[in-house]
């Protein structure tokens, strides 16, 4: 990229989701970013951009807490924007509305947060749950966030957890058309497409639509932060996102901030 994004005041969180990581590492050499090349370009406007990783399967609950304890180490009182992919949008409004950060958090804007859960969270857990909970139990690790994606657990999500009126709320969702529809997107698309219409592999656009405004991106899931898609790099209709990121924070000067 050749142009820069604004610089914003406060710091820059970016928020990771289901199964997600800061970076991953081989050969004790970092190999891959969760969301490649945003946090380097947004640094080129002169922004302080920060990836806290929280438990990758846990309860939004208990993941909202170690994104506390993060911005409580890290920034202290100092407020911050928050972008939150997939659960990790529902991660930081659980923060913001339960755990006291409403005056610490200027904006939030979600990707493909399944704001009212996923029909595909629902085909899972009712099909392979009574399979696999136990492995993960004997294995020590949380599946709690499988369950908190379901559209029931959503609907009490939200029923529970009103937005704070001093915080900015915006979202992204993502429609993943048929150039763009690879075989590891195959199977959910068609299952959220046929209970919820539209959606990013995984997401439906009504379910990831919040706040005062939701911009619409071609795109599967892990797109919508840059990861490449396999299908429309072959067809050369691959787009870098890091300019969409530039303009969220756009968005977000022309709002004051």
């Amino acid at each position: 990229m050749t142009d820069h994004p604004p610089g914003l005041a406060a710091p820059i969180v970016l928020v990771h989701g289901l199964c997600g990581f800061e970076r991953l590492f081989a050969c004790r050499r970092p190999a891959k970013e969760l969301f490649p090349g945003i946090r380097r370009y947004l640094n080129g406007g002169g922004n302080t951009v920060l990836v806290p990783r929280v438990c990758p399967t846990g309860a939004v609950a208990t993941r909202a807490a170690e994104l506390k304890s993060y911005l409580d180490r890290e920034v202290g009182n100092r407020p911050v924007h928050l972008i939150g992919h997939s659960l990790g949008g529902l991660d930081a409004r659980y923060m913001i509305s339960r755990l006291g950060m409403e005056n610490r958090v200027l904006s939030l804007t979600t990707v493909g947060t399944p704001h009212r859960g996923t029909a595909f969270a629902d085909w899972g857990v009712t099909r392979f749950a009574r399979v696999l909970r136990p492995v993960f139990r004997a294995a020590g690790v949380p599946d709690d966030a499988f369950f908190d994606l379901m559209t029931d657990s959503c609907r009490r999500f939200n029923e529970t957890v009103p937005d704070a009126p001093g915080v900015r709320y915006a979202a992204v969702a993502g429609v993943c058309d048929r150039a763009w529809l690879g075989a590891e997107w195959a199977l959910p698309a068609r299952i959220v497409g046929r209970a919820e219409g539209p959606n990013d592999g995984v997401v439906s656009v009504a379910s990831a639509t919040w706040g005062g405004r939701t911009d619409v991106w071609v795109g599967d899931h892990l797109n919508l932060i840059n990861w490449p898609n396999r299908k429309a790099r072959r067809k050369g209709e691959w787009t870098d996102r890091t300019a969409d990121y530039g303009r969220l924070l756009r968005e977000l000067r022309a709002a004051g901030f």
